[in-house]
C-alpha cells in the first residue's frame, strides 16, 4: 500500500487511468506507482518505459501479474 506523509497533499480521483488493467511488457501510459494486482507488489514506473516483465515475483499458486495504476504523478 502507498504511504504517503501529507494526506492534505493527496487529491482523490475518478479518472479512467485508474481502471485500466497492464500486461507486463506493455508502454506505461502514466508516471506514477502502479500495484499488481495478483500480488499487490507496487513498482513506480515512467510514461514510455515499458511495464515490468513477468518475473518481477513469483505468484503463489501461479497468477498473471497486472498492473494497475495506484498513484497518478501529475506534472504541470
Amino acid at each position: 500500500m502507498a504511504l504517503c506523509k501529507d494526506s492534505a497533499r493527496v487529491k482523490y480521483s475518478s479518472h479512467a487511468a485508474f481502471d485500466a488493467v497492464h500486461k507486463p511488457g506493455e508502454t506505461v501510459p502514466h508516471s506514477g506507482i502502479y500495484r499488481c494486482i495478483n500480488c499487490d507488489d507496487e513498482v513506480a514506473c515512467n510514461k514510455g518505459d515499458p511495464f515490468p516483465s513477468q518475473n518481477h515475483q513469483q505468484h503463489s499458486p501461479p497468477s498473471p501479474i497486472r498492473w494497475q495504476l495506484l498513484v497518478f504523478a501529475v506534472q504541470n
